[in-house]
């Protein structure tokens, strides 16, 4: 659940999914009266094509040619309607009254900026224009605009506006759809302190945006200079010249994520031809992947944006599975990149691979034994090329060893003659199925899956592993690679093996000749279905290995290994990281940050931080606080905007866990009109989910990793101690205790800063609560 999926009440006694609801239907209607208009044009482009046919009738070089030019011209535009169906509408501006009232070519107002009595003195005001932008513009039959294309002028305000500077926008929302339905609507405020009016009736606003409306709102002077700061020291960040490497820092609930996102629509729009490469997103859970969708849609044609979750980078795999965090200590460390480096190579050699290689050449049967074999393989593999590109290297040695076995090398003086000679064995030779099948077998393609497999064999594994993981480690690796599935850090030791085999030049296929190729003429009166919007995208993703901007969320939680994976990936790019340090799960941060710096190599770097809590009231950011104490000692917490007056409520489950929890989840239900989010520890999900049973779709089971960067309306934190302890499991190569321990705190911290409302922390034997229920980690 995202973010502004989460987001709970924002006014009192109203009910933030009835307003949802409505504002869905809202679009819904309009997205429904934009397709019938489609349609409408679809019928109007048919038609054209069938009036066209009939002109042919006529029969004069005129008509004929009056037909074909006709036939094409709809034809073309019958091809974008079909193409562009799908997915179609995905942001809205409302807007101020401007100081002209000239309207452009597609019927919008052309003014940039508002009308000096376009806000009333009591900060009330009318919107006066309201735009949908999708992927076409469509007039409805009295040329207004139903839709605007995103790349005409009026469509700019949606990219370009911020709250520092909104111009004539009030209200921007991104709309998601699928197909001809509307998914959900999420609202920024350009001017929250405005009370705007619409058809008579006050501006609804869904998702973080009602909060902000709120704050605006608020009497106290205070409160307004929050929230202008807020606004402030984000567009900061949105605006920010494309520097090589933008970090972006904040603590929980100051909208490191939303701001990140939108200086990416920000920079697309800005110069889209210097980021046509593509932008990749790269989130640490599914979860958050579906909250960058909604803040961030597909710009236009070319499938810029990719949002993969760090278990979905590789193609053709999507884990989802977490690691113990001793397993996870181990395959994300850099010590790693030198056991898979022995693994590429060795797995070479395991199998039946044959022991003697025998050919005929030259009337005579050359033979290749063990010893010299080895030697050969020796020599091949002495380079750092990737193990699969050696094979054509192999492939020679063998043949210079048999060409010397030979002793053909001596029949001539003259070079010449030799070698012709040579060229001659070589070619008899290396086509022979014998040498084919040794070759086959000796040096085969080996895949990145194969080497995991290969690996989950302890024996082997304690081989290519000696003097780098311990016993312990090698036998927790072993045994979860032997496992089902592949969890989400399986996917950087699958993309480093792939780096580290390569993958071998494949000949391309002839195309066939078609006898229609040969007719001209018909692809003029007769355009060719042109690719979808999802189909282009969809090729476009699969064909990039590069892009041309990396943003990286929660880039705290990225391990060295991942590190080394996202980077491939832009090798050329500017990069926006998000993230802070104060809720990473990673115990060695010293370790991450050295993988991260040779993944950015030699860019320059621009630092901005957030400061300003607003998801979490004061009540549950002060308790979160004593954690971030224990955890990093020193470090700042951001400041919370509000105060609820609604403190933390502690219980102690006893003997019965299950009952504790579906009994506060009931008291939650009837506070709080949102979502309610029970956070375990990662090995208690499947419990969580069992307790929850049959209580409604409002409440969400969820564990601690995968808490990361999302929020609810109210939060029951479950055995503060187990979330600790399941996060910080001796999985230590000389890091001590005390490493690993902070990072379960951390991880704790995340917990505790979900809530947009109320918090319930649940204890359990291991928490060791105090008379009043506060176990001891909370204490103060």
């Amino acid at each position: 659940m995202s973010a502004q999926e989460a987001a709970g009440t924002r006014s009192a006694g109203t009910r933030v999914d009835t307003i949802r609801d409505r504002e869905i239907g809202v679009e819904q209607e309009h997205l429904d009266q934009v397709y019938r208009r489609l349609e409408e044009k679809i019928h109007e482009a048919e038609f054209l094509m069938h009036d066209a046919a009939k002109r042919g009738q006529v029969g004069t070089p005129g008509a004929l040619a009056e037909r074909d030019a006709q036939v094409f011209r709809a034809g073309i535009h019958l091809n974008r309607l079909n193409s562009e169906f799908e997915d179609f509408l995905f942001g809205r501006i409302d807007l101020l009254l401007g100081k002209t009232g000239q309207r452009g070519p597609d019927g919008a107002y052309t003014s940039v900026e508002p009308a000096e009595d376009a806000v009333r003195e009591d900060n009330t005001a009318e919107i006066a224009e309201t735009l949908h932008i999708g992927r076409l513009g469509v007039l409805d039959a009295d040329y207004a605009p139903l839709v605007i294309d995103w790349r005409a002028p009026a469509a700019a305000p949606f990219y370009r506006s911020t709250p520092v500077d909104p111009g004539r926008v009030v209200r921007r929302r991104v709309i998601r759809s699928k197909g001809r339905k509307v998914l959900g609507v999420e609202d920024d405020l350009m001017r929250p302190e405005v009370t705007a009016l619409l058809g008579g009736v006050e501006l609804p606003v869904i998702g973080d945006g009602a909060l902000m409306a709120a704050l605006g709102q608020a009497r106290s002077h205070t409160m307004r200079d929050i929230v202008s700061s807020i606004q402030a020291e984000q567009d900061l960040v949105i605006r920010a010249p494309a520097a090589s490497v933008t970090y972006v820092e904040g603590g929980p609930g100051t909208g490191k994520t939303a701001v990140a996102l939108h200086r990416a629509a920000y920079l697309l729009y800005q110069d889209r031809r210097r980021y046509a490469g593509g932008i990749l997103i790269v989130s640490p859970t599914p979860l958050l992947v579906a909250y960058t969708e909604g803040v961030l849609p597909s710009l236009g044609e070319e499938g810029q944006v990719a949002i993969r979750a760090v278990g979905s980078l590789v193609d053709g795999v999507e884990a989802t599975a977490y690691d113990d965090p001793a397993v996870a200590r181990v395959k994300g460390s850099a010590r790693m990149l030198k056991v898979l480096r022995k693994a590429a190579r060795g797995a070479l050699e395991l199998g039946e691979a044959p022991e003697r290689l025998r050919v005929v050449a030259f009337g005579r049967r050359l033979e290749l034994e063990a010893d010299e074999l080895q030697r050969i393989r020796h020599n091949v593999l002495g380079g750092t090329a990737p193990v699969n590109l050696l094979r054509p290297r192999a492939r020679r040695l063998l043949l210079d060893a048999l060409y010397a076995r030979s002793g053909a090398a001596t029949r001539h003086s003259d070079p010449e003659l030799a070698a012709e000679l040579r060229s001659s064995f070589d070619e008899d030779v290396a086509t022979e199925d014998g040498f084919i099948g040794f070759l086959n077998a000796w040096w085969p393609e080996l895949t990145p899956s194969a080497v995991l497999d290969a690996m989950a064999d302890e024996k082997q594994l304690g081989r290519w592993a000696r003097r780098i993981l311990n016993p312990g480690e090698v036998r927790r690796l072993a045994r979860s690679l032997g496992r089902d599935g592949r969890s989400v850090h399986d996917v950087a030791m699958l993309d480093e093996l792939q780096t580290l085999l390569g993958t071998p030049a494949r000949p391309k296929r002839r195309r066939g000749l078609d006898p229609l190729d040969q007719l001209t003429g018909l692809e003029e009166l007769m355009p060719q279905r042109e690719e979808t919007q999802r189909e282009r995208a969809e090729r476009l993703a699969a064909e990039r290995t590069e892009y041309a901007h990396v943003i990286v969320d929660e880039a705290q939680d990225l391990t060295p290994m991942q590190w080394r994976m996202v980077g491939r990936r832009g090798r050329h790019a500017t990069w926006t990281i998000v993230g802070d340090p104060a809720q990473s799960s990673w115990p060695d941060p010293d370790e991450a940050a050295a993988a991260r710096d040779e993944a950015l190599g030699s860019r320059p770097r621009r630092r901005f931080e957030l400061t300003v809590n607003y998801r979490n009231p004061s009540e549950i950011a002060e308790l979160a606080a004593r954690v971030l104490a224990l955890a990093m000692p020193g470090a700042r917490s951001p400041r919370a905007v509000r105060s609820t007056g609604v403190v933390p409520r502690f219980t102690v489950a006893g003997d019965d866990l299950e009952r504790t929890v579906r009994e506060e989840v009931r008291r939650m239900l009837e506070r709080v009109d949102g979502t309610i989010g029970v956070v375990v520890a990662m090995d208690r999900r499947a419990d969580a989910a069992r307790w929850l049973d049959g209580l409604g779709d409002r409440v969400v089971a969820l564990g601690s990793l995968e808490a990361k960067g999302l929020e609810y309306d109210a939060t029951i934190v479950v055995s503060p101690a187990e979330i600790v302890a399941g996060s910080s499991q001796n999985g230590r190569s000389g890091n001590g205790a005390g490493a690993e321990s902070a990072a379960g705190l951390r991880v704790l911290y995340v917990a505790l800063t979900r809530a947009t409302q109320q918090l319930t922390v649940v204890s359990a034997k291991a928490d060791q609560p105090a008379v009043n229920g506060v176990p001891a980690l909370l204490r103060g």
